[in-house]
């Protein structure tokens, strides 16, 4: 009855996402057409400004409010030595988030973004007034010796994604990004991307924090080895999260569906991000015409994982490290697409020839 119940809930919340609105997008495609500038010249700017009008339904929305929600969980998995880093990083990331010291914080506060901390499956008790405690597992159970969570608790996370942005919703919220922390979590993204791609865990597997060609052999095996003992039904989405994913995974996942149901524009951050992001959009394809792909991650694989969805990098920096950091980076060139179907003059408010 409970499996039930979280099914009809999280069927509900999928089932407001909706195609983009085409009026909007040929309002804006007007606004673009008149700007003081050669037709396309301003390239990825003009398809997301159009996106954010189709998003929408606005040709020029107030997107001022953005939070960047960075889900943190630990993984099993990590008992097996394929991390260059100890999962006591984890609870001591969470903390440095919240206390503002993270990359991501910097970036964001420079976006004029929040950062949003959940607690959705770290292995240690933690306690911040500012840090959404939505805890469902001490981290995920060691999927290279069984399922990593029952089926219910990865529908959990998924809801528990969904419920928070319906929260930051409520408090004015209209843009939102993905980021995560939790050591391990490469692992679980690949053994994810391996099943829904069809691709190797060779080619899907990088190196994640930084490991040596050794420990990336070993951690090559380790995701053979869960997906061999898991079998995960690559067409049941569900199925995979539950075998082979992540507690952070699983909410990314649910934030961008929850975006997606509250015509919100959702802005994909790194490789993990991207699993999330393949998860949903296997779950909902409408949901990907709201993801804005921020950036190409230096992971081997992310090239491919952002193929498989059908998204486009704005920007590439040989960044590697997640927390939102890209997304963070990306606000910037959502706002001057904004700002230059907002503000540029109109060939006949400048008086100039069309040619």
């Amino acid at each position: 009855m409970v499996q039930s119940n979280l099914c009809t809930q999280f069927a509900h919340e999928i089932g407001r996402i909706r195609p983009l609105d085409d009026e909007a997008m040929r309002m804006t495609d007007v606004r673009l057409g008149n700007l003081t500038k050669p037709p396309g010249s301003l390239g990825k700017l003009e398809d997301i400004a159009r996106q954010l009008a189709g998003i929408t339904g606005e040709v020029d929305p107030d997107l001022s409010r953005k939070a960047i929600i960075v889900m943190a969980a630990d993984h099993g998995v990590c008992a097996e030595g394929i991390s260059a880093f100890p999962a006591d990083v984890t609870p001591q990331m969470v903390m440095n988030f919240l206390s503002g010291g993270a990359a991501v914080n910097v970036l964001a506060k420079q976006a004029g973004a929040d950062v949003v901390c959940v607690d959705i499956g770290v292995n240690a008790e933690l306690e911040h007034p500012d840090l959404y405690a939505r805890k469902l597992m001490h981290g995920t159970n060691n999927m290279a010796q069984g399922r990593a969570m029952e089926h219910d608790t990865a529908v959990q996370a998924l809801l528990t994604g969904i419920e928070l942005v319906e929260t930051l919703w409520n408090k004015g919220y209209r843009l939102f990004a993905t980021g995560e922390m939790g050591i391990g979590n490469t692992t679980a993204s690949a053994a994810v991307m391996s099943v829904l791609t069809g691709c190797s865990p060779e080619e899907a597997a990088g190196r994640g924090t930084g490991i040596d060609d050794a420990r990336l052999a070993h951690k090559i095996e380790v995701i053979r080895r869960s997906i061999a003992i898991n079998e995960p039904n690559v067409e049941d989405p569900f199925d995979v999260l539950g075998k082979i994913g992540g507690l952070e995974i699983a909410g990314l996942a649910g934030v961008i569906l929850g975006a997606a149901a509250r015509r919100c524009p959702v802005v994909i951050d790194g490789f993990i991000s991207s699993a999330a992001a393949l998860i949903a959009a296997r779950m909902a394809p409408d949901a990907v015409q709201y993801m804005i792909g921020s950036h190409l991650s230096n992971e081997q694989a992310h090239k491919k994982l952002l193929d498989a969805i059908g998204l486009a990098p704005v920007i590439h920096l040989d960044m590697r490290l997640g927390e939102g950091t890209g997304a963070a980076l990306c606000f910037h060139l959502i706002e001057a697409a904004q700002r230059l179907l907002r503000e540029m003059a109109t060939f006949d408010s400048a008086g100039v020839s069309r040619g």
